[in-house]
């Protein structure tokens, strides 16, 4: 005996069976018993609804000579006999996808103007007709607005928005809805118990949830997991065959992360990946099971839930387990993984730190260093000095906390053990010392502001300018100068990006103190910096504490050049000076990337 599908071996044939289209069969259902027929029918919605099924149970009862008090079709009489063995001379489809030239539509003009044989009407029902072109829309419009009486025109599409305008205003439109988790899940325990095959409703809702509201797909899906099971559908066997993640791996991430138990997630991350389950998957079926768990919250939202009735009470205690910021936060975080998680180049490491931080949302605040988290107060890094800096009573000199002064704000460094030097202008007293504020130890973020605010641009933007009363005649050496030239670029603002980043390669010297000389590579870079060098100027001043300082620009000689090396070069490079980098470099098998 010859196998046929279950998506044509079950197809409805008559209104009543159709699955999950009610309100649009019933009014089929009136349309025929009332004799109110339009000239034109439109039929749109997804893949796999019954659109096309609904059209040939609409025309079969259109002819039908004796139909049924409730609009359907006898099933007996010779309109019915002829479409049921598929030689109704009176019911025409076409493929618009094959037929869509202006040709194929004169031929379909011409078979209009025959009258049907036997029966009322004739019925073309055209096919994915969003697939006709633009010059077929037009010669189709004025039989499709005033055919003859004999004529039903029935156009099926799952792509509404590419038909014309002017097609959709001369037919009754009817949208098909997607299949509910629910019908599909009835509909597949029907054609199991009439095929003889023993399921689980669990597996079943798996296969539902798969066919993403098809029911064509639905049933072909239902097919090859019984062909895997052998007659027996299970839940673990659907899930193998289907390659889809076990929802229970859900269940567990989240019952761990309100437990705050990082270490287990990466290990259960680990064991999902090695499955060969890609990690943004993880991601997205995660962030679509903490929906669900926020929708089963409340009893209201329940019915959102497109699950069995298995998983929906599943969903329920985990939702008690869980509070609502939670949720909320988790499905915060991991919408922002699934928005990052294609640019990103460690992906797994995306997906890590996104689960990190899922598992700490209900940790208890913790500002050691060890907890992972950002310090919510800057004070705290300065408790030990502090403490250091609180006055003894046998102390022999007083200084006020606000005399402690950072010389360089490029450069903030707070000793271990600081030393405050001794000001003779304050006398040894044992009057009751003052209190050491936290505000006036060192430098805060908001001084800092406020310095360049006051900054003028006689300095390099973005740089700090000397203490009134600071040495103007120091002393400096050549890796003082290079550390002041590096600070300089990185202080500058990103505006001078372009020529910070040149300066940054470039090696200041001094050529006779404290005359500090730059080499350049062309003239354009010369006249770049020439544009601003009394800005550079005055910043090593300040940054020194020179006021002598002088700076010479020339573009380098032939023989100054240096070539740019590349990265393989500079490896290569490196290996005939140290063969131990070459030796190493084979142990591992590295390559260079």
């Amino acid at each position: 005996m010859e196998y046929i599908v279950s998506a044509r071996k079950y197809r409805p044939m008559t209104f009543d069976t159709v699955v999950g289209q009610s309100a649009l069969t019933t009014t089929l259902k009136n349309a025929v018993k009332s004799g109110k027929l339009a000239h034109a029918y439109l039929f749109c919605g997804p893949r796999g609804v019954g659109k096309t099924t609904c059209a040939r149970i609409f025309a079969k009862a259109i002819n039908c000579q004796n139909p049924t008090a409730e609009g359907e079709a006898c099933n007996e009489c010779e309109s019915c006999q002829s479409f049921n063995e598929q030689r109704s001379l009176n019911i025409f489809e076409l493929d618009a996808a094959s037929n869509n030239s202006v040709e194929h539509i004169k031929t379909l003009m011409e078979q209009t103007r025959i009258p049907p044989q036997l029966g009322r009407y004739k019925v073309f029902i055209i096919d994915e007709v969003h697939m006709l072109s633009t010059a077929a829309f037009n010669a189709f419009l004025k039989t499709l607005e005033e055919p003859p009486a004999h004529v039903i025109f029935i156009l099926a599409t799952t792509e509404k928005h590419k038909i014309l305008p002017t097609i959709l205003s001369r037919c009754q439109i009817y949208d098909f809805e997607r299949m509910t988790v629910r019908n599909t899940v009835d509909h597949l325990k029907h054609v199991a118990e009439q095929e003889g095959i023993t399921y689980e409703e669990q597996a079943l809702a798996v296969i539902a949830e798969k066919a993403d509201g098809g029911m064509r797909d639905a049933l072909s899906i239902f097919d090859q997991c019984a062909s895997f099971c052998q007659g027996n559908i299970t839940y673990e066997k659907v899930i193998e065959d289907l390659n889809v993640l076990d929802a229970e791996n859900y269940f567990q991430i989240i019952d761990l992360s309100v437990a705050n138990k990082v270490s287990d997630i990466m290990v259960l991350l680990n064991n999902v990946i090695n499955k060969g389950f890609d990690s943004g998957l993880l991601i997205q079926g995660l962030a679509k099971h903490v929906r669900n768990v926020l929708m089963a919250k409340d009893p209201q939202t329940l019915p959102l839930l497109e699950v069995s009735d298995q998983q929906r009470q599943r969903y329920q205690e985990q939702a008690q387990k869980c509070d609502t910021r939670f949720l909320y936060h988790a499905l915060k975080l991991m919408n922002q993984c699934d928005i990052n998680y294609r640019q990103s180049s460690n992906k797994r490491l995306l997906v890590e730190l996104t689960l990190i931080e899922v598992a700490q949302i209900t940790q208890p605040e913790d500002d050691s260093a060890g907890a992972g988290r950002r310090p919510r107060r800057l004070k705290s890094l300065f408790k030990n000095l502090i403490r250091q800096s609180q006055p003894q009573k046998a102390a022999p000199q007083v200084v006020a906390a606000k005399s402690v002064v950072i010389k360089e704000a490029s450069q903030p460094s707070i000793p271990s053990n600081p030393k405050v030097p001794s000001d003779p202008r304050v006398p040894n007293s044992t009057a009751p010392q003052p209190t050491v504020k936290l505000g006036g130890i060192g430098f805060s973020w908001s001084n800092l502001r406020s310095q360049g605010k006051s900054s003028k641009m006689n300095i390099i933007p973005g740089t700090v300018s000397a203490t009134k009363g600071q040495q103007t005649d120091a002393p400096f050496s050549q890796e003082d100068l290079e550390l002041q030239w590096m600070a300089m670029c990185n202080r500058m603002p990103q505006q001078y990006s372009g020529i910070a980043t040149r300066m940054k390669n470039m090696n200041p010297t001094i050529t006779e103190f404290p005359m500090v000389e730059v080499v350049v590579d062309n003239a354009l870079i010369k006249k770049e910096m020439e544009d601003f060098k009394g800005r550079i100027i005055k910043t090593l001043q300040n940054a020194l504490h020179n006021n002598a300082i002088t700076l010479e620009i020339r573009i380098a000689e032939q023989q100054e050049q240096v070539k740019i090396l590349s990265r393989r070069e500079q490896f290569e490079q490196m290996s005939k000076e140290n063969p131990a980098v070459e030796k190493l470099r084979q142990a591992f098998d590295l390559e260079l990337a």
